[in-house]
Order: C-alpha cells, then structure tokens, then sequence
C-alpha cells in the first residue's frame, strides 16, 4: 500500500467520524497522485464553505496557512470557533470581511478577540457608509484593542497561500449607494482550480468585474448574495461558467433564498449546486488537478 493511498484512507475514515457524507469515487482521484504535479502544486487546498445558517462564513487552509472570509451573524462566533477547531486552525493568517452587514460580520468582534491574526482585511468605505451599528463598533474596538493590521481591499492584491493563490478582484469602485457592492471579491487559483467569492455583490458591481478583465472560467462559485436574484446576472455566469455553485443561506430563511431564478439560471447552465441549508457545511479539497467534494449532511 502507498502512503498516499493510506492518507486517503485515514481521511475517509475521519470524515465518516466526524459525520461527513464523503464521494468515494471524488476522494479516490487523490490515491494515484505523486508528491507534486505538473503545475508543482505539493499541497492540498481546501475550502471550507461553513454552516452559519443564513449567512456566509468561508475557511481557505493551504499547507501552514488560513484565511477566515466572513464569520455569519451575531451569535454564531462559537459555530465558527468550534469548526476551525475541528480542522486544527487556531491562528488565522488572514481575515477579510467582505462588508459590515451583520450576516457577514456580525461576531467579527468575538472572532477578533478569539484568534491571533496577521491581518484584517475590509473594503474602502466612506465616511457616510460606515456602520453605527453596535456589532460593528464591537468589532472596531476589539480591532483596536489587540493591535490588528488592518487593511483595504486593493483590486489586483495577490495573497499567497500555501500552493494557491488568492487574488482581490472587488470592489472596483469606492462608491456605492448599495453597501452590498462593497464586497470584496477574491479568485482564488490553486494549479488547475480556481474558485471565485464575491460575497453579496449585486449585478452592477459583477459589471464591474466583468469590465475588469480579471474574470475567466472559474470551476467553483459561491454564488453571490446566497443566490438572491440580485447577484448572478446573466453576463456574469456566461463569462465564469463554474461546474460547481455552493449557496451559503439558512433553513427556511425570511429572504426566499436562493430565489428560483437563480437556480433556473444554474440549471439551464448545467451548474452542480450545493446548498449549506440542505448540506450543511460544503467543503472543497483541490490538488492542484482534481477537486472533490464532501458534505456534512
């Protein structure tokens, strides 16, 4: 037996443990490979698409580094915390909240004040847009408290993790009317894999980005505003054509997400969806070539 089969054994079996629904067929495609492939990828990339019910909270591991995007609404610090615990992150390389709505950054403060980070990372806001909510005052002085790096969102920015990369693509501009098109959107590319976050950009800021020249086919893609019609706009998804969407939204949620035209859109396309409501946490495991995918439920 090769210790790469081994490896892929003890993960199905821990992943069966831990209650997770495993493909075995997806997870085999791992037992053949070498220490590196051709793209001189060596490390597993994985995301991790949390269940925070109707909220977004995404984990990046790639060799010794990490990268929490989003935490979910107040209340839900511990759903985060314990499941980072389950995967062994207990420092976090680089946070980023998307945007000061509270289902993306609404325990950021309990976050903040739970992990030791290397730097925070928010989009441009004007003075006008800025919260004076008291979640976001919490987060900001726990921000200040422990002495965080904090930094804007810089389209172009490229971040390195482990083998992969991730790329800030949003927002493009630094005034919006809607605070949801200050999301920051990020590529992230790890050898032949990419996967594309845009938080809850609506369509005129995925005009933006399609204006940009920096979208190409992506293969996963967390659909925009938990697949509210107001994202995924028609150009858009044509440009990225993903295989795969991950929706991230609660069970029986007050906002009718994802709407079914949006998941008309997906169908028609031929797009393979994972909802968090109906999955629970979606998590992603690249290798530079093959992806495959494992789901709580």
């Amino acid at each position: 037996m090769t210790k790469t089969v081994l490896y892929v054994m003890i993960a199905i079996i821990a992943l069966l443990c831990a209650g997770f629904f495993v493909d075995p067929e997806e997870l085999a495609k791992f037992a053949g490979g070498g220490n590196s492939n051709s793209d001189g990828v060596s490390e597993e990339l994985t995301v991790h698409f949390i269940d925070v019910g109707q909220g977004d909270s995404i984990l990046i591991t790639a060799g010794e580094d990490s990268m929490l995007i989003d935490c979910g609404e107040i209340g839900k610090a511990s759903v985060v915390e314990n499941y980072l615990a389950s995967q062994g992150v207990d420092q976090l390389d680089y946070v980023i909240g998307t945007h000061p709505h509270s289902d993306h950054m609404g325990c950021m403060d309990e976050i903040v004040n739970y992990y030791d980070i290397g730097e925070l990372i928010l989009p441009h806001l004007p003075a006008k847009d800025v919260p004076t909510t008291k979640y976001f005052e919490r987060f900001l002085d726990a921000a200040e408290a422990r002495g965080l790096n904090m930094t804007e969102a810089k389209v172009g920015r490229k971040i390195s993790l482990g083998d992969g990369e991730c790329e800030i693509i949003a927002p493009c501009s630094e005034k919006y009317s809607n605070t949801n098109n200050y999301s920051v959107g990020v590529i992230i590319r790890h050898g032949e894999n990419s996967f594309l976050l845009t938080g809850d950009a609506e369509a005129s800021a995925e005009k933006e980005m399609l204006e940009s020249g920096r979208l190409a086919d992506v293969d996963i893609y967390k659909a925009g505003h938990h697949g509210s019609d107001t994202s995924s706009s028609d150009g858009f998804l044509d440009k990225i054509s993903p295989e795969t969407a991950v929706i991230s939204c609660g069970t029986g949620n007050s906002y009718g997400h994802p709407s079914k035209s949006t998941l008309d859109k997906f169908a028609e396309r031929g797009i393979e969806v994972y909802r968090t409501d109906l999955s629970g946490t979606v998590k992603i495991i690249s290798d530079g070539k093959e992806l495959a995918v494992t789901t709580e439920r």
